[in-house]
C-alpha cells in the first residue's frame, strides 16, 4: 500500500494520473521543469517540486532529480505516465532501491519488452506470430545484405531499443540498404545509446492494431480488446479507434488470446499494450510490447466502461484485477483524435506559441483530455499534444458523425492545430469505409 504518488510527467497525462489518484483517495505530488511553471496539474496536486531546467534530459528524464523529488516530498510511489521515464528499466530499479513503489511492470519485464529484438524472440517462444527477421548489435553491411535477401525485400531496419518512430527505415533493395544501414545505426546510437538493430520483413499496406492488456501480481492476465492505430504520419499516431473496422469477432479472439499468452509468458503485472501488424489477408504479427499506459487508452475505456489508470494503480498496491475476461463487453464505437500544435499544411511542423482562444466541445458522448487553457504557452521543449478528443457512438457511423460535430465546435487560436486534418479525415470516403493502412496518410490515399 502507498498513500502519496509522485506523478513523473507533465501535460494531459499528468492530469489523467492525478484524477485517478484522487478517485482512490491518494495524495499527489507534481513535478515540473522551469519551463513548466504554468502547467495545469500543478494547480491541483498536494505538493509540487521543480526537477530542473527546461531541457528534458536535465529535468523530467533526470532519474536522480525525480527520485530526489519523491524523497523530499514524502511520496511512497511514482507513476511515470507515458514517455519520459515510463519504460526506463533503470528508473524502475532506482525506485525499488529507494523503497518507492513504481506504478508499472517489474524492471525485468521492462528490460525485455524495451529491447524489441529480445521481445520479439520471447513472443515467438510464447507462440505469438512474428515476422521473419534477425537481430544483432554488430550487423555489418555484408551480413545485413545476406539476411535481407533471405527474408526478401522490402525489409524494415529498426533500432532494437527504439520507439516513437525513431531509428527506423523501410528498405526496398540492396542499394537502399547500403545507404540506410549506417543512418539507422547512427540514429539508434544518438537516440537510444545503442547501435543494436534488427531486420524483419516489411508488410506493405499493413494495419497497426494493438491489444490492451492488464496483469496483476496474482497470475491474472486479461485483454480489453483492440485499438486500430493505422492513421499515422512518420510512424506517429494521429487517430485511434475501437473496435477496428478490419477485425472480425474470430480474429479479435485470436489476437486477444495471443496478447494474453505473450504477456503471461513474461509474468506481466501492469497495464500494457501488445502491438501487431495486420496484413491484407488478416494475418497478424507481433510488432512490439509497450510496458506502460498508452496515449490512446481512453478509446478502450469508452467501449468497456473500465478505468484503466485506476486498475493499474490498484494492481501496484497488490490488489487483484477487479474484473475478469468474461465480464468484459464492448459497447459501441470510440474514436480518439490527437489534437497537436502542428500545421498539417506544412508537413505537420510544430507550432509553439501562446493559446489566445480555447473553447472545447461538450456533450454526454465525449471527453476531452487536455492540460491547455486560454493564455497557456505551448513550449517548443516538449511534445506538441494539445488535447485528446474522445467520442463514443452507438456504432462507427455515429461515432464519426459525432466526432465531426465535436471538431467543428473546437476553437483554438494563437497556434495552428491538426483539427483541419481531422475534419478532412472524417469526411474522407475511404476512412468512412474503413479502407486504410499505416501509409495511407503519407501517400494521400485517404484524400
Amino acid at each position: 500500500m502507498f498513500k502519496r504518488v509522485l506523478i513523473a510527467n507533465r501535460g494531459e497525462i499528468a492530469l489523467r494520473v492525478l484524477r485517478a489518484c484522487k478517485l482512490l483517495g491518494l495524495e499527489t505530488v507534481g513535478v515540473y521543469s522551469k519551463a513548466d511553471t504554468d502547467c495545469l496539474h500543478l494547480k491541483y496536486v498536494d505538493e509540487k517540486v521543480c526537477v530542473g531546467p527546461p531541457a528534458s534530459a536535465e529535468s523530467y528524464l533526470n532519474i536522480q532529480n525525480v527520485i530526489g523529488a519523491a524523497e523530499i516530498s514524502g511520496a511512497d510511489a511514482i507513476h511515470p505516465g507515458y514517455g519520459f521515464l515510463a519504460e526506463n528499466e533503470e528508473f524502475a530499479r532506482a525506485c525499488r532501491d529507494a523503497d518507492i513503489v513504481f506504478i508499472g511492470p517489474d524492471p525485468d519485464a521492462m528490460a525485455l519488452t524495451g529491447n524489441k529484438a529480445k521481445a520479439r524472440e520471447a513472443m515467438g517462444k510464447a507462440g505469438v506470430p512474428v515476422l521473419p527477421g534477425y537481430s544483432s548489435s554488430d550487423l555489418d553491411e555484408s551480413a545485413a545484405l545476406k539476411i535481407s535477401e533471405e527474408i526478401g525485400f522490402p525489409v524494415l531496419i529498426k533500432a532494437s531499443l527504439g520507439g516513437g518512430g525513431k531509428g527506423m527505415r523501410i528498405v526496398n533493395d540492396r542499394q537502399e540498404l547500403i545507404r540506410s544501414l549506417p543512418l539507422v545505426k547512427a540514429e539508434a546510437r544518438s537516440a537510444f545509446g545503442s547501435e543494436e538493430i534488427y531486420i524483419e520483413k516489411f508488410l506493405r499496406n499493413a494495419r497497426h492494431v494493438e491489444i490492451q492488456v492488464l496483469g496483476d501480481h496474482h497470475g491474472n492476465v486479461i485483454h480489453l480488446f483492440e485499438r486500430e492505430c493505422s492513421i499515422q504520419r512518420r510512424n506517429q499516431k494521429l487517430l485511434e479507434e475501437s473496435p477496428s473496422p478490419a477485425v472480425t469477432p474470430d480474429l479479435r479472439e485470436k489476437m486477444g488470446e495471443a496478447a494474453v499468452r505473450g504477456a503471461a509468458s513474461i509474468n506481466y503485472n501492469s497495464a500494457g499494450t501488445m502491438e501487431f501488424l495486420l496484413d491484407e489477408d488478416n494475418h497478424f504479427y507481433f510488432m512490439e510490447f509497450n510496458a506502460r499506459i498508452q496515449v490512446e487508452h481512453p478509446v478502450t475505456e469508452m467501449i468497456t466502461g473500465k478505468d484503466i489508470l485506476v486498475e493499474q494503480i490498484k494492481v501496484a498496491m497488490g490488489e487483484p484485477l477487479s474484473f475478469s475476461q468474461e465480464e468484459l463487453r464492448m459497447e459501441g464505437h470510440a474514436i480518439e483524435c490527437r489534437i497537436n500544435a502542428e500545421d498539417p499544411e506544412r508537413d505537420f511542423m510544430p507550432t509553439p506559441g501562446v493559446i489566445e482562444r480555447w473553447t472545447v466541445p461538450g456533450g454526454p458522448h465525449l471527453r476531452v483530455d487536455t492540460h491547455c487553457y486560454q493564455g497557456y504557452r505551448i513550449s517548443p521543449n516538449y511534445d506538441s499534444l494539445l488535447a485528446k478528443l474522445i467520442v463514443h457512438g452507438r456504432d462507427r457511423e455515429e461515432a464519426i458523425r459525432l466526432t465531426l460535430q465535436a471538431l467543428s465546435e473546437f476553437e483554438i487560436e494563437g497556434v495552428r492545430s491538426t483539427i483541419p486534418f481531422h475534419i478532412k479525415l472524417m469526411m474522407s470516403p475511404r476512412f468512412r469505409k474503413g479502407y486504410y493502412h499505416t501509409r495511407s496518410v503519407e501517400s494521400e490515399l485517404l484524400f
